[in-house]
């Protein structure tokens, strides 16, 4: 393509003979995922990352860095340990970024309980990162977040081994975190259900930053109504989060990138 050196070319022949079908199907959905991302507009160029863990390992799966998030397939992604020690990649010279076993694997070996990670660089979560009020209680959908998220203060690039404990303890049991300065981040025990979060706390910052822009005073229901919205909106309390919207999502991703045209992510 072009004068894309051959090293750097995309276009893999699909690995799906020489892996389990339970690391496939992973593959499959962690690419699905990282379209979805892009297609909701929440990529930075080609950086971030999203992992996920493979079942019955201590493995995860991560994107190379140098693609975008609309070109990843499930034979792109590298397999990696928590340490970020590759376990194997298609034949490139993409390799992954540090930051995403520095954030990820902290995660991964402290929450048994998490499957998925998703890192972003938004516009919108970039700005609430910025201030000193956080995520604001001043819709339905960022009340989801009250008592159910974490803060972690700037230490510079992620890509410093010690910074591992302080995004852990930061982060603590819950699934959501805003990284000051920096972006937001997800976990779930599914890849639907990290999506899902991100979704609506990406949603959820850029509610706030409009609300803010028009310089009126902001309503915020009482404690009493905010703590009994938080926990019905618990991924365990009615239902879990992403599960039944992950298929029509998938149908988007079938109908905006058909086989027969853009690549598809299952291959």
């Amino acid at each position: 393509m072009g004068n894309i050196p051959a090293a750097f070319a995309t276009g893999w022949p699909s690995i799906q003979p020489h892996v389990s079908a339970e690391e496939w199907q992973a593959r499959c959905d962690l690419a699905a995922c990282y379209r979805l991302v892009d297609s909701y507009g929440m990529t930075d160029l080609i950086y971030n990352h999203i992992t996920l863990r493979i079942p019955g390992t201590e493995h995860l799966l991560i994107n190379l860095y140098g693609l975008l998030y609309g070109e990843i397939t499930a034979t792109s992604l590298a397999k990696i340990d928590v340490e970020g020690n590759i376990i194997s990649k298609p034949e490139t010279e993409y390799g992954i970024n540090k930051s995403g076993y520095v954030i990820h694997g902290a995660i991964h070996t402290a929450r048994p309980d998490v499957a998925a990670v998703i890192h972003t660089h938004t516009r919108a979560g970039m700005a609430i990162s910025a201030m000193k009020c956080g995520l604001l209680p001043m819709s339905q959908t960022s009340m989801r977040f009250v008592g159910h998220i974490g803060y972690h203060g700037y230490e510079g690039p992620a890509v410093d081994l010690a910074e591992r404990e302080s995004i852990v303890a930061d982060l603590g049991n819950h699934d959501a975190l805003v990284m000051a300065n920096h972006g937001l981040l997800t976990c779930g025990a599914t890849i639907q259900q990290a999506f899902n979060t991100m979704y609506q706390l990406e949603l959820s910052c850029r509610a706030q930053v409009d609300a803010m822009a028009a310089k009126t005073e902001l309503t915020l229901p009482d404690a009493a109504i905010l703590e009994k919205t938080a926990d019905l909106y618990q991924p365990g309390t009615r239902r879990p989060y992403g599960v039944l919207e992950w298929h029509a999502m998938l149908r988007r991703l079938e109908a905006e990138q058909p086989r027969s045209g853009y690549p598809h992510w299952c291959t």
